[in-house]
């Protein structure tokens, strides 16, 4: 049992032993194998490699020759052109040389001519001079007699006449210069008044007069309920926020807006018109809508400046001095619209100075500058035309527009020409028959005062002198004063209008203070 199990154990040993090597011998055979076939298949790589590397040379060298050929014809092409080029040019030089013989030979021909005619011009010139040596033997042996007769040198004779001409001449040239005088004062006085009346003939005039009142025209008398509103809630709004008076009576179809500064007048009708268009009326609608048109007011006041300046011509002005000439549409002076004025002085300006043979461009922009101190936003001491000139100066202005602003009321001295044409002018547009009140311009001066009295306590925000000056308006800060100061305030106020303005009737001061709690939800 144990032999035929070790036979069986060396039975498989020696079965592995033989399947070992022959695994091995198959092996080998196929790794030969295998590599052969690399080896065949690696030349037949390299063969097809060089197979389409000598057809691939091939494709060059006939691009290479194809390429040579189109340059050598592109070169032979130039080369023609080129070579035809030179043959035109060269058949121009000559016949440019044919040309130029010919004028050559012309030339020649009247070289020839000149000097012939030098030739004749010298005989004469000859024939004269000896013409002449002839008549100054003549003449001096004819003075020589003269001399004698006379008993007077040349020299002696020359002097007497010259005194005798010259007291002549100074008699006839006093009673011509007399006259000449007389005739220039005459006809200048009569070329002034041509000119100023032609001036004014020829400048189209609007006899506009600034009021206080603007009417509102709405479609029915239902919105004045609106605009009113419960208990006069929105037109107390409306007036609080514009500073304006706002009338609702019996007239049909209207409403009257009220007040002595154009540009609150404006503010308020604008600022209707969008209410009444839009429909919702209440007092927060109507305070948002007020600002947002007081900005607008803004912009329209920088377009008034403009499309006044394109009207009249005028360029490169300053974008302030622009909207400075904006701000003129909303002020008056003495009733008469600023900026109506002022574009009548300068149409005046430039005909005046056109007529006069002088800048009418310059002439011009003085004019509509003139009373450019009158609209300067801030306070000044000093008088509206040397603050015009200051604010021109600053703007880099034309040295004559300077001294024509500041010289036209006689505040500085006049240095050119065009300062006498401004002074003139604004005196013919102020002067029309009609052209202003001088009581409308009193009558706002005071208005403004009581406003800036009432400005100058502490606390007061805002100030609107309403009802043709008799009520005073003031709203005060609530944060700063109180319900007992603002009855004080009240009082303090009409001590000081009685102490310092003249006023007739009373003036109701009517002090608000309005409390106002703001929270945002977020």
């Amino acid at each position: 049992m144990g032999a035929t199990v070790l036979f069986i154990i060396l039975a498989g040993v020696i079965g592995l032993a033989v399947g070992a090597g022959l695994a091995s011998v198959l092996v080998k055979n196929n790794s030969k194998k295998i590599e052969d076939e690399a080896r065949d298949k690696a030349k037949s790589i390299v063969r097809e490699a060089e197979i389409n590397a000598e057809a691939l040379k091939k494709d060059r060298i006939l691009e290479a020759k194809e390429k040579y050929l189109k340059l050598k014809s592109e070169f032979e092409d130039e080369m023609n052109k080129k070579k035809n080029i030179i043959i035109t040019n060269e058949n121009k030089i000559k016949q440019r040389e044919q040309v130029l013989s010919k004028e050559l030979e012309q030339i020649k021909r009247k070289e020839a001519e000149l000097d012939s005619k030098k030739e004749n011009l010298q005989a004469q010139l000859h024939a004269v001079q000896v013409k002449k040596e002839e008549l100054d033997r003549v003449t001096n042996q004819r003075i020589a007699d003269l001399e004698k007769i006379a008993g007077l040198t040349k020299e002696e004779a020359k002097e007497q006449l010259v005194e005798m001409l010259k007291d002549e001449a100074q008699t006839k040239a006093s009673s011509h210069i007399k006259d000449i005088l007389d005739n220039a004062k005459l006809t200048a006085t009569k070329q002034a008044k041509k000119i100023v009346l032609d001036t004014i003939q020829r400048t189209a005039t609007e006899h506009a007069i600034e009021n206080c009142v603007s009417v509102f025209n709405i479609e029915s008398d239902d919105i004045k309920g609106k605009i009113i509103g419960r208990e006069g809630r929105n037109i107390r709004a409306l007036e609080a926020a514009t500073g304006v008076e706002i009338i609702v009576d019996d007239t049909p179809e209207a409403i009257i807006i009220s007040g002595f500064d154009p540009v609150r007048r404006e503010v308020a009708r604008l600022s209707l018109h969008r209410l009444v268009q839009d429909g919702r009326i209440h007092p927060a609608r109507i305070e948002e809508v007020v600002q947002k048109t007081e900005k607008n007011i803004e912009e329209e006041i920088v377009e008034i400046g403009e499309r006044t300046c394109i009207e009249l011509g005028i360029h490169g002005l300053h974008p302030e001095l622009i909207k400075m000439v904006g701000r003129m549409r909303f002020r008056s002076s003495y009733g008469q619209n600023l900026l109506h004025h002022s574009k009548e002085v300068a149409r005046l300006c430039a005909t005046m100075a056109a007529e006069m043979g002088l800048n009418a461009k310059l002439a011009k922009r003085a004019g509509l500058l003139h009373d450019i101190g009158k609209v300067y936003p801030e306070e000044a001491e000093l008088p509206h035309a040397i603050l015009g000139m200051e604010l021109a100066k600053k703007y880099k202005e034309h040295p004559e527009v300077c001294n024509a602003i500041g010289a036209h009321h006689d505040e500085i001295e006049m240095t050119t020409m065009i300062s006498p044409i401004v002074q003139a002018c604004d005196a013919v547009s102020g002067s029309r028959p009609g052209a202003r009140r001088e009581i409308m311009d009193s009558y706002i001066k005071r208005l403004k005062e009581l406003e800036n009295l009432a400005l100058s306590f502490d606390g007061v925000n805002k100030c609107f002198a309403m009802q043709a000056g008799r009520e005073l308006r003031v709203m005060v800060d609530a944060d700063n004063v109180d319900d007992q100061t603002a009855s004080k305030l009240s009082f303090d106020i009409s001590q000081k209008i009685e102490k310092e303005m003249q006023y007739p009737g009373q003036i109701k001061i009517t002090v608000i203070r309005e409390m106002r709690a703001v929270s945002y939800a977020k």
